[in-house]
């Protein structure tokens, strides 16, 4: 594996066949651990209209064109993919084996590949091959249930919980642990089925846990740590702002009657019958103060009390500036790569991948001149014949795939 930039994941090289969400998030996490990841955009974008210099989850990234709808289009990715480690796909089950770039292609080109799979409902069972988004996908897992009032409806969490954590972060996970079996005496390739809906239930373990031990309700908003608590919840402040409170320790909660200053007449907490009184009294004071005025008041303490800032105010909190937990590069706010390693520290490399800008740089680099030969002869059979999806010569459009959140 040839060295190409600074991280603990230096000399790693990833294909990313183009999509949406969870793939190219998970494939810029690898490549701010310093993977050298080329993704393979295809003529026409990604169709979501969003200027590609603005895209951060393709930074660190090079993109070449490449359009699997053509008789020469798999033999090139396959190339990219005899020199990988590991190669992200996003498409719905089946669309991958019918361009030609399927696991069992792939793997016998480079039997040491770990081939990721991202999908939200997996490949197979009822739903496999059906479109989706992250707010069904948690909502079938029971995630999305436990969000918002016991009075009002469900609440998604923008498309964080899904796409992001039970998704990207679980297929990250498996190619780190596929990659290092792969590199191993005897090991070897494999594939990894990353599907929204496996991750996002097995974030659930705990409330699990706390449901079989009778300590959670199956319903919003009447548990410790939904909001059913007082103690552990948002409140307005006088100017509109919120402040966010998770006193759950003894300790901490008496800091936090004491420092909003109702220790003398707050209900008491072990009471769950007395936790209205108590929500209540807790909302009245906050609200006498601003957003600002509480910040101060709770800063430093052990109160567990923060802000709640918005995207534009969080990189301005004096923590998260102190450790540059946002960085700004190319004119372009972000966060910094996460985590942090002290010997083999990740970087903002480069800016966000112009479509097909790196491709002449990454032939040379993988030593894979087929990337440079513009010829495009038409698929075998002549005109009309069929592509290796099942499209016609005629057709045009982007490869189908599943819906992203």
């Amino acid at each position: 594996m040839a060295g190409t930039g600074n991280g603990p994941l230096s000399g790693v090289r990833v294909v990313e066949l183009a999509g949406i969400g969870p793939g190219p998030f998970a494939a810029m996490l690898l490549a701010d651990l310093g993977a050298d990841v080329v993704r393979v955009d295809r003529p026409g974008g990604s169709g979501l209209g969003v200027d590609p210099a603005y895209d951060i989850t393709n930074r660190n990234k090079r993109s070449v064109l490449v359009d699997l709808k053509t008789a020469a289009g798999p033999g090139r990715v396959l190339d990219l993919v005899e020199r990988a480690d590991v190669l992200i796909e996003g498409y719905r089950p089946g669309v991958a084996e019918r361009l030609g770039v399927g696991p069992d292609v792939c793997l016998v080109r480079n039997p040491r590949l770990v081939y990721g799979r991202m999908t939200g409902w997996g490949q197979q069972g009822p739903l496999a091959g059906t479109a989706g988004h992250d707010i069904g996908y948690i909502a079938v897992t029971g995630a999305l249930g436990m969000t918002g009032p016991p009075d009002g409806p469900p609440v998604a969490p923008a498309n964080l919980l899904g796409d992001y954590a039970g998704g990207s972060l679980y297929l990250v996970v498996g190619i780190l642990a596929a990659l290092r079996h792969a590199h191993t005496e005897g090991g070897r390739g494999q594939v990894v089925d990353a599907a929204i809906v496996d991750g996002t239930a097995h974030l659930t373990a705990m409330i699990h846990a706390m449901l079989a031990a009778g300590g959670w309700q199956d319903r919003r908003g009447a548990n410790l740590l939904d909001g059913g608590a007082p103690f552990y919840g948002t409140y307005e402040t006088a100017d509109g702002g919120h402040m966010a409170v998770g006193a759950l320790e003894q300790r901490f909660y008496a800091e936090f009657i004491h420092l909003l200053g109702i220790e003398d007449e707050a209900p008491a907490r072990e009471d769950p019958a007395a936790w209205e009184d108590l929500r209540a009294a807790v909302a009245a004071r906050f609200k006498t103060r601003t957003r600002a005025q509480w910040t101060a008041v709770f800063e430093a303490s052990d109160a567990c009390v923060a802000p709640v800032l918005s995207l534009r105010e969080a990189p301005a909190h004096p923590h998260l500036a102190a450790r540059g937990t946002f960085a700004d590069h190319g004119g372009i706010t972000q966060p910094a790569p996460a985590p942090r390693f002290s010997a083999t520290p990740g970087a903002i490399r480069r800016p966000p991948a112009q479509p097909g800008a790196d491709t002449v740089e990454v032939a040379r680099d993988w030593d894979v001149p087929t990337l440079t030969d513009r010829r495009d002869p038409a698929p075998a059979g002549g005109p009309g014949a069929a592509w290796p999806d099942g499209t016609r010569a005629a057709d045009t459009g982007s490869p189908p795939r599943r819906s992203d959140g």
